[in-house]
């Protein structure tokens, strides 16, 4: 906890520092007296091949333009920005640690830097730049920005917010600010401005052109056709729900799942939360009567790329002794979900506090601490909506239902205060701080001792903890593997290796393994945006006993030496 901490402070006093600024600026205009606002400019070529997504050529420019100006931070920039685009990740770093030689205390080559470190997984390292440069120069927007992507990964939604906003009014120009900014704008003026956007170049590549697009066409659709909230239907507010068996065979258990009741319909889903929401195969879809509402496409594990799919509106799911109504529900388009009905991702209940007690085969819900800003309780529902949840725009509207509702006896929800940063209630202080990505928890773990920490996803959907041959490399010997296959929602995994002795610790645990598996987890890390070195799998998550609370980030293990003994204390 005490990097962690250090990092909390170093947080709170730059967004301190940060109102001190907004505070002296006039009529609440932004940053109209201490900062100078970039005014739109007519794009340099370099810039100009980037927008249109041509990399290759932005790189030569930008390289060009460095070479024949060795102080030109904007280049350096420039040229970082679309090594990094090009997932050239090495190339980046070695580029931005050349440039701080010669410019040291150049707050936009520090940003860049700072860039690189998240991308390479290493985001307290590029929360230490942040903070370095922001004494140096607060007015650069980038670094306003990077910021708000340390302060989401931590948890920290209002602080994001702030620091989006305040990157919008220094450059309203520049397309990577002003995508952060438009997911922070209520449904109808998002709209108007993701068409703007995508109606011109914006460096954007085509796979993230076209999930805009879907994105769009699924805002366009949902404010032609509304449908009402998501919402808790039963008097109930928590539940023990048992774990299901779900078998390879008659005498092996592959999973644990949910039984999980859609218009009435069984489903048995598995317990994953390497996944988001709930996602479950055309027949479970049909037998079930849900009808496509708007496209999607779903990927995973796998070289397979992603899968098409659609999204549909449940007007019933009950799990356990809780009964939701009106919640969206993700179709893959296939005739099972990784040899199941489906999926479960644990985030749909990061308006509970959740236990996952896997030596008792149960899950638990039950109630978050309230915050200290709280004044009615929040009555908590299934978040299984794409993008909705702490800190999106959706959170910042109220979510009252539509008028007409049936259930005249279900009180509707109270509208919610907007994004909120992180909250550490006092019989939380020995839970341990995540990162969080959208559905993913992000766990810095050492391994074998390794000075350096490396980023697991934290995943019961792997059947075991597994380590990207990258990683396994830098501490152990790796030897292909042609016996072993692992496969998920993408696909089989083309090439499968093994890593010698590989000893995980992360939070108070520590676990030893011989031959763990080992594949490559690029294309994870290119989703994520930070360098992904594995999964934290059952093999290591089925001994525990785990408490997670999506909202803030947190997580703690419990281990019960009588029922597992793989697992060591730490050291």
């Amino acid at each position: 906890m005490g990097r962690q901490g250090l990092e909390m402070r170093l947080f709170r006093i730059a967004w301190f520092r940060l109102a001190l600024i907004l505070l002296a600026c006039s009529g609440g205009r932004g940053f109209a007296v201490s900062c100078k606002v970039t005014a739109p400019h007519a794009p340099s070529e370099a810039e100009t091949a980037f927008l249109r997504g041509d990399y290759d050529k932005a790189a030569g420019l930008y390289q060009a333009q460095w070479k024949s100006n060795p102080n030109d931070a904007g280049a350096v920039a420039g040229l970082v920005g679309v090594l990094l685009r090009q997932q050239k990740v090495a190339e980046a770093s070695q580029t931005a640690e050349q440039a701080l030689t010669a410019m040291p205390s150049s707050v936009v080559v520090m940003t860049a830097q700072a860039e690189v470190l998240y991308r390479q997984g290493t985001p307290w390292l590029a929360g230490g730049v942040t903070e370095k440069a922001m004494k140096i120069d607060p007015c650069n927007a980038r670094l306003h920005l990077m910021r708000s992507r340390l302060a989401r990964l931590n948890s920290l939604y209002a602080s994001e917010q702030t620091e989006v906003r305040a990157a919008h009014s220094l450059d309203p120009t520049d397309p990577a600010i002003r995508s952060a900014w438009i997911r922070t704008l209520p449904a109808g003026q998002r709209i108007a401005e993701l068409e703007a956007y995508l109606a011109s170049p914006t460096g954007d590549d085509p796979d993230d052109i076209r999930r805009l697009k879907m994105y769009l066409e699924a805002l366009k659709k949902s404010a032609a056709e509304p449908h009402k909230s998501c919402r808790l239907a039963s008097s109930a507010t928590s539940t023990e729900i048992p774990f299901i068996m779900l078998m390879r065979d008659a005498t092996h258990v592959r999973a644990f799942g949910l039984e999980v009741k859609l218009n009435d319909h069984k489903a048995r889903l598995q317990i994953d939360t390497g996944a988001s929401g709930l996602l479950i195969s055309r027949p479970v879809a049909e037998h079930a009567g849900l009808k496509p509402f708007s496209e999607t496409e779903v990927g995973g594990i796998g070289s397979g790329g992603m899968k098409g799919g659609y999204i549909a509106y449940a007007d019933s799911i009950q799990v356990g002794g809780l009964e939701f109504h009106d919640c969206v529900v993700r179709v893959l388009d296939s005739r099972n979900v990784v040899d199941s009905d489906g999926l479960i991702g644990m985030d749909v209940f990061s308006r509970f506090l959740v236990t996952l007690d896997y030596p008792m085969q149960k899950l638990e819900l039950g109630p978050l601490p309230p915050r200290p800003t709280d004044t009615v309780p929040e009555t908590p529902t299934l978040e299984t909506k794409e993008g909705s949840g702490e800190g999106s725009a959706e959170e910042a509207s109220n979510s009252a239902p539509a008028s007409g509702n049936k259930d005249e006896a279900t009180p509707a929800p109270a509208p919610r205060r907007g994004p909120q940063d992180r909250y550490i209630a006092p019989d939380m202080k020995d839970y341990t701080w995540v990162y969080r990505v959208g559905h993913q928890l992000l766990m810095p773990t050492t391994i074998n001792q390794s000075a350096t920490k490396r980023l697991f996803i934290l995943d019961t959907g792997s059947w075991t903890t597994t380590i990207s041959p990258e990683a396994a490399r830098a501490v152990t010997k790796v030897h292909s593997d042609d016996t072993m296959r692992v496969h998920g929602i993408s696909g089989n995994v083309e090439k499968v290796y093994t890593a010698d002795d590989v000893t995980f610790e992360f939070a108070n645990i520590r676990q030893p393994g011989r031959e763990v598996a080992s594949f490559d987890t690029s294309n994870i890390s290119r989703n994520t945006g930070l360098e992904i070195s594995g999964f934290i799998g059952a093999t290591t998550l089925g001994q525990l006993k785990t408490h997670i609370d999506y909202r803030d980030g947190l997580v703690k293990f419990e281990y019960d030496p009588n029922h597992y003994r793989r697992i060591l204390p730490p050291s």
